[in-house]
């Protein structure tokens, strides 16, 4: 997804980590429409004439020993103080329907649960009243997670709570299941207790940390974002298979925007963000995500998804491609401007560099592109003005992970002028857009939005590209689009 910058990165993470505090489920009264069954007669039924629950405890999943760890880290910022992440609510969407849970990502990040994560669930960090050794490291915390159980069939909440019953929801985890599967103690939600000395997410300083902590990935990590990436070049895949389609439809955009979501649903949690489906000149909106539009043979695709795991991690790609399989000549000069770019950044790539030096990188060729076309004012002694910028104004890379725009609450000192290191991964994205409307560019250029974004991973001598496989030459892609296509159509 397009670099945002740093400022613009930061305030979004914020909101999310502050949202419980400015929404919550509302209090629905449907009494009015109610036909739940009541009488003593019927509860003695319904709550009667059950199999015995299979409790069977599940092994450790692989995420909670590297949890376990980030959790010990993150105890050594905080020594003697009370930690509490809370996972988040449901947000409501109309009157007595909601969005789809998603935890906190810090909340994610320090428990290891995922897209099976309990709304409402709460993780403490308790002091210890003296720093234990525990094999060889110093235990500053001790950890337990809170969360609301299933309602028993001994009360009438499993069929008549819709929050909470089964009857609504299918079946949820015990406490000792979590507590296996996690690795951590387990409690019931409503023997938590707030004190005046809780540090939350609310807190600047602990929402820092739990995102400059992000900054570096672990094994799992990477993991994950490795299948997010290759489940992503999957969806392309689907998309351009159905290329005819979407041409043929009246909204044809959204066409390409349910194909690419049904792979992130089939193999993954959800899309890790709204899915830009922009054809024509919509590629030149950034944030293009009302695709409603037609997809015409002559124009170009711009298409920028990525698929969230069960984990939550999240590949973040984008390709522009020719829509009947071959690049007009204008098409493919600002394409190859925009692919020189990208491989310019990735090409700096290696531990020891400043973060904001890729974005440098990617600059300097479409400085000297978009003047060579002619299209930038006559250079004036000590004019240092970033024209260029016009015809690309986000950033070109930012972290990648959990969030789509992680770690977004770190230090500038952290982040953009931050030193790159083995581990670290994030966007290359580099783009040109000429408007509809621009004057400034020749007829020829206008409408046209190219943007070609790779998912990058810093190793101790240089970078891997995660989503290298997905065509990115204009050769490959015009051969991919073609090979993909659906003859006829």
């Amino acid at each position: 997804m397009e670099g945002m910058t740093h400022s613009e990165t930061e305030a979004a993470t914020h909101e999310a980590t502050t949202h419980e505090a400015a929404t919550h489920e509302a209090e629905i009264d449907n009494s009015s429409r109610s036909t739940t069954p009541g009488g003593e007669g019927f509860l003695a039924y319904v709550m009667s004439g059950w199999a015995e629950r299979n409790e069977q405890l599940p092994t450790e999943r692989p995420a909670a020993g590297f949890a376990a760890r980030r959790r010990a880290a993150l105890g050594t910022q905080f020594v003697g103080e009370r930690l509490v992440i809370k996972a988040g609510v449901m947000k409501q969407r109309s009157n007595d329907t909601f969005y789809q849970f998603r935890a906190h990502s810090a909340f994610a990040h320090l428990t290891g649960w995922g897209s099976d994560a309990e709304p409402r669930a709460i993780l403490v960090l308790d002091p210890v009243a003296e720093a234990a050794s525990d094999g060889g490291s110093a235990q500053t915390h001790t950890a337990t997670l809170y969360f609301r159980e299933s309602a028993g069939r001994d009360t009438d909440e499993f069929f008549a709570n819709s929050e909470i019953g089964e009857f609504w929801i299918g079946n949820r985890p015990s406490l000792a299941q979590v507590a296996a599967d996690l690795g951590i103690a387990t409690a019931p939600l409503d023997t938590f207790v707030d004190t005046d000395h809780d540090r939350t997410l609310a807190d600047a300083e602990l929402a820092r940390v739990t995102s400059e902590m992000r900054l570096v990935k672990d094994e799992f990590e990477v993991s994950e974002l490795r299948s997010a990436v290759d489940a992503t070049a999957r969806g392309f895949d689907d998309v351009l298979s159905a290329l005819g389609r979407a041409a043929q439809a009246p909204r044809g955009e959204r066409v390409v925007e349910g194909v690419f979501n049904q792979r992130a649903r089939l193999e993954g949690n959800t899309v890790g963000y709204e899915t830009i489906a922009a054809a024509g000149d919509h590629a030149c909106t950034l944030h293009w995500v009302r695709n409603d539009g037609e997809v015409r043979d002559g124009e170009l695709l711009l298409l920028d998804a990525g698929v969230e795991m069960d984990s939550l991690y999240t590949a973040d790609i984008t390709r522009t491609v020719p829509i009947s399989g071959t690049f007009t000549e204008v098409q493919r000069r600002v394409y190859e401007a925009v692919l020189e770019a990208a491989d310019a950044a990735r090409a700096i790539v290696r531990p020891g560099i400043r973060f904001g030096d890729v974005h440098d990188a990617a600059m300097r060729v479409i400085e000297r592109k978009t003047r060579e076309w002619g299209l930038l004012p006559a250079a004036a002694t000590n004019d240092t003005t970033p024209y260029h910028r016009r015809y690309m104004v986000h950033g070109t890379s930012h972290h990648l992970g959990l969030d789509v725009h992680d770690c977004a609450q770190a230090r500038r000192e952290m982040y953009l002028d931050g030193i790159v290191e083995a581990g670290m991964v994030f966007t290359i994205e580099p783009g040109l857009y000429f408007q509809p409307d621009d004057l400034t560019a020749p007829a020829e250029y206008r409408g046209i939005g190219v943007r070609i974004e790779d998912d990058i991973l810093v190793t101790e001598d240089g970078c891997i590209n995660l989503s290298a496989a997905i065509p990115r030459t204009p050769e490959a892609v015009e051969e991919w689009v073609r090979s993909r296509r659906t003859p006829g159509e």
